[in-house]
């Protein structure tokens, strides 16, 4: 029996068709495409059209995205659309710009933007229903404006004083000097003329054109090393890979996106937890510092060895081998907080994700992300484009995988994930929050394989995220779990922000039946049909 005085919503159900997102205008968007006969593709761009409108410091047309698809009964494939740097950057053209570090609002932070390419991409092998349909109500809520809701408004707010470095971000996102309150409402009409063009025009109205040179030109005088050639290159980016997997629970699979995408790293996680007690027997102290620790580990592997793929070919094999894994399971001590090495001892953010499920049984798991709030902050007035910061993901160290260098893609921390059981998507799900998200996969499909709980409660547990030496935790766990932890050697630091986001749809064919959640972090809610 659901305890209606928990505080909690309860996990949502539906017959047909579902979608969960982050915000209910793109919930609400989606679900109409999807009543209308859509397909996941479909809703699934109805609704990020719409959050790149009414959520702008999360995603947005200028941005990159990942997606897993599963359509029915059929095998998953991954689609990477993330962009890649200008031709003329490497370590050695920035350093002699004088450029030292790679910052959020650095002009060379701004790789071609790879969104466009991928929702296309999705839409011409996948979509059923026109782009000029899809992108209606993100136009509308562009044009006539839009109320900010409320964990939107705490983000913007907290985002506004380095939106303020921006003349043009700050006119748009920050008129007045001020962030919006709660219900405000805002609009955006350059936004909706560029999604006007691209429904008419498809990505080349994003990559190509008049559109194309405003956005190079800014960038240019910013000091950027972009040109016409790089973002027509970007028309065609978004590329199918095969996607990686690892074993999990009693005959479960899951699926991530290969490198460049730290989806690796939510599979090192998964496989060194697999060793070990997580149910309802282990205490939360003991989970947590499990998970603390099988995290502390992937991420120092992430760190020192994942790029684009081909700088490191090969790695998800090496690094999911059984011989890796037993030898970085082996380090856990569960008295004591360690300190991550690699398995061979040689010798760093914003998004919003989307599931959908439609009504012939396609399952889509959906990202896109400018990375930082409100991206690189740079904002190309006449076509609306917030541009992202992905590309401060870059290392200025020649020689690392993931140095910039011509034509390359960044280590990306956007990942969408797939549950399959017996070759079949069962669950889409995914986990916002930038570096958290590895760590959030592991831990939301600990919560509903190893301790049984529903999308809804395996989402609103109290979370965790041991990186850069602290283990941040949520004040909903207790001060008796906190010094417990604190005894083995973490540094502790309750965080005054929630840790992430998440949402999922999980299929239950024999039932007829979807279960969806979408994370009380957030504004945002799963409906279905």
């Amino acid at each position: 029996m659901f305890d209606f005085f928990s505080g909690r919503r309860p996990t949502t159900l539906a017959n047909d068709a579902m979608i969960a997102t982050s915000h209910p205008l793109s919930t609400a968007a989606g679900l109409e495409i999807l009543a209308e006969g859509g397909k996941a593709v479909d809703a699934a761009l109805a609704a990020v059209a719409v959050q790149s409108v009414v959520d702008p410091l999360m995603t947005g047309i200028g941005g990159d995205c990942f997606a897993l698809y599963a359509p029915a009964g059929g095998a998953v494939k991954a689609l990477n659309g993330s962009g890649r740097a200008p031709a003329g950057a490497s370590v050695a053209a920035l350093k002699a710009l004088g450029v030292t570090e790679l910052t959020q609002t650095s002009p060379h932070s701004i790789t071609v933007p790879g969104a466009i390419s991928a929702w296309c991409r999705l839409h011409a092998d996948h979509g059923s229903l026109p782009l000029e349909r899809l992108f209606r109500r993100a136009i509308h809520y562009a044009e006539a404006g839009f109320p900010v809701t409320p964990r939107v408004a705490m983000d913007w707010a907290e985002s506004a004083s380095i939106v303020a470095g921006d003349a043009h971000a700050a006119l748009q996102y920050l008129p007045g000097g001020k962030s919006p309150a709660v219900g405000e409402k805002r609009a955006h009409p350059a936004l909706g003329a560029t999604l006007r063009a691209i429904a008419a025009e498809g990505a080349a109205a994003f990559y190509r054109g008049e559109k194309a040179e405003r956005m190079v030109d800014h960038l240019k005088a910013l000091g950027g090393l972009h040109t016409q050639e790089d973002f027509a290159a970007g028309l065609d980016g978004a590329q199918w890979v095969a996607p990686i997997s690892a074993p999990y629970g009693d005959g479960y699979e899951i699926f991530e996106c290969p490198p460049n995408g730290q989806g690796l790293a939510a599979l090192m996680i998964l496989r060194i937890l697999a060793g070990f007690d997580l149910s309802e027997n282990t205490s939360e102290a003991d989970r947590i510092h499990l998970h603390a620790e099988a995290t502390k580990l992937a991420y120092h592997h992430r760190d020192a060895l994942l790029a684009d793929p081909d700088s490191c070919p090969g790695l998800a094999d090496t690094l999911l081998s059984d011989e890796v894994i037993e030898t970085l399971r082996a380090r856990i001590d569960m008295k004591r907080a360690g300190k991550p090495v690699l398995w061979n001892e040689p010798e760093h953010r914003d998004t919003i994700y989307l599931s959908v499920v439609d009504a012939e049984g396609n399952a889509l798991s959906f990202i896109n992300s400018i990375f930082h709030g409100f991206g690189s902050t740079r904002l190309e007035p006449e076509t609306g484009v917030l541009l992202h910061s992905r590309g401060s993901s870059f290392r200025l160290i020649e020689g690392h995988p993931n140095a910039i260098a011509p034509n390359k893609r960044p280590m990306h921390t956007i990942i969408p994930g797939m549950l399959c059981r017996d070759g079949k998507a069962v669950m889409p799900f995914g986990v916002m929050g930038g570096h958290y998200q590895a760590a959030g996969h592991a831990a939301f499909i600990s919560g509903v394989l190893d301790r049984g709980l529903d999308l809804q409660a395996a989402m609103d547990a109290p979370r965790s995220f041991a990186f850069n030496g602290v283990l941040e935790i949520e004040p909903t766990v207790g001060a008796t779990v906190q010094a417990d932890l604190a005894a083995r050697g973490h540094v502790i630091k309750v965080v005054t922000s929630p840790i992430g986001g998440s949402q999922a749809i999980r299929i239950d064919p024999m039932a007829g039946l979807l279960s969806g959640g979408s994370d009380s972090r957030k504004d945002g809610c799963a409906l279905g049909l």
